[in-house]
């Protein structure tokens, strides 16, 4: 405020418009195929690039997950000093690639130049990381070619501030894979009762039945006789459901 008068300034949006519906989709994706064609989706519209990749492994007992938008050799991770740095203890979120190297012509020189960024007729190279407890399990990669110049300050802003979003919506999935996973188990180990056993939701909607429920509902609905000869795929009782 300046004297009697009130001074609004005008500020620029927090999200820019144009990005507002491939965020939307990317928090709702639900596994890694939906979460790689958002990030797809939201890199295309945040920063110019010619080459999008993505590795994922949240547990360290599945195997390692890989998407590129061109064909790249499978061993891009596993290319020195890009690696060493993986298994290192630096854990920066966000960095160029040729920052690994002691200068530019070393860059250019090394196997993970002339053999996964050339080829895509491609000169510079950025990548997110994303880390739990010191290990990582995520990595994003944006390649240019030297038309499309080095990221600008103004690019790195744009995607250190989408490294949020990404990070949400990775332990988003982790948390739905985490449920799955406990929700499986449980399943298997009701299947096993040899009494009736029904899972319904707040609103009364079943979501699991173990066989022996199956064969119940199916009893109560038809009848011994029908029963035996029909699938077992009776709803719940209607006199159950009441109580």
């Amino acid at each position: 405020m300046k004297g009697d008068s009130w001074h609004v300034s005008k500020r620029e949006p927090v999200i820019d418009p144009a990005l507002e519906k491939p965020l939307l989709n990317l928090h709702r994706a639900l596994d890694v195929n939906s979460f790689w064609k958002a990030v797809q989706q939201v890199l295309s519209v945040a920063v110019p690039s010619r080459v999008i990749g993505l590795t994922f492994r949240r547990n360290p007992a599945l195997p390692i997950i890989t998407r590129w938008t061109r064909p790249i050799p499978g061993d891009f991770f596993a290319a020195d000093p890009l690696k060493s740095y993986l298994v290192g203890t630096a854990r920066k979120k966000c960095m160029r690639l040729n920052n690994l190297f002691r200068n530019r012509n070393s860059f250019a020189r090394s196997v993970l130049y002339r053999r996964h960024i050339a080829p895509q007729k491609c000169a510079h190279g950025f990548c997110l990381f994303f880390w739990k407890r010191q290990r990582l399990i995520c990595g994003i990669v944006i390649m240019r070619t030297a038309q499309q110049g080095d990221f600008l300050p103004a690019d790195l802003q744009v995607l250190r501030g989408l490294y949020p979003q990404f990070m949400t919506a990775l332990c988003r999935i982790e948390s739905l894979e985490r449920e799955r996973s406990v929700r499986i188990d449980f399943e298997t180990s009701l299947s096993r009762l040899p009494l009736p056993t029904i899972i319904l939701q707040w609103n009364l909607k079943p979501i699991y039945q173990n066989r022996a429920a199956r064969e119940f509902c199916a009893l109560w609905e038809k009848g011994p006789d029908e029963a035996r000869l029909t699938k077992a795929a009776s709803p719940i009782p209607c006199a159950i459901l009441d109580q």
